[in-house]
């Protein structure tokens, strides 16, 4: 990846143009399943969304990998895609962009009211 790439992100979106190609062919209940990862996995992205990519690669193989094998999308998946995807995210409870921005944000609404009271 050269500097280019990195700053339009034109890597990024071929990956992900990449991704949507290897989904077309999954069954038509696996590629709901895959959308709805996808939804539930965002919110766990940083702001680039670059650590990502490797957590859709995985999925999207899991979901091949058991489209080939014959299993159902609820044998692989279960009934709780949200629970699924933030484990795979990284654990339960793990920090959405949402998390870091309002931790951000209270650092700095601290950091001025110190200022004005000291």
């Amino acid at each position: 990846m050269n500097f280019w790439e990195t700053i339009t992100g034109s890597d990024l979106t071929r990956e992900w143009k990449s991704f949507e190609a290897r989904a077309e062919p999954l069954p038509e209940d696996y590629r709901a399943a895959w959308e709805q990862v996808k939804g539930h996995l965002v919110p766990y992205a940083g702001f680039a969304g670059r650590s990502l990519m490797p957590i859709l690669d995985a999925a999207l193989g899991l979901l091949e990998e058991a489209s080939a094998d014959g299993q159902s999308i609820h044998e692989v998946l279960g009934d709780d895609i949200p629970g699924f995807c933030a484990a795979l995210a990284g654990a339960e409870g793990a920090r959405t962009y949402r998390d870091r921005w309002r931790e951000q944000l209270n650092r700095n609404v601290a950091r001025k009211l110190s200022r004005l009271g000291g």
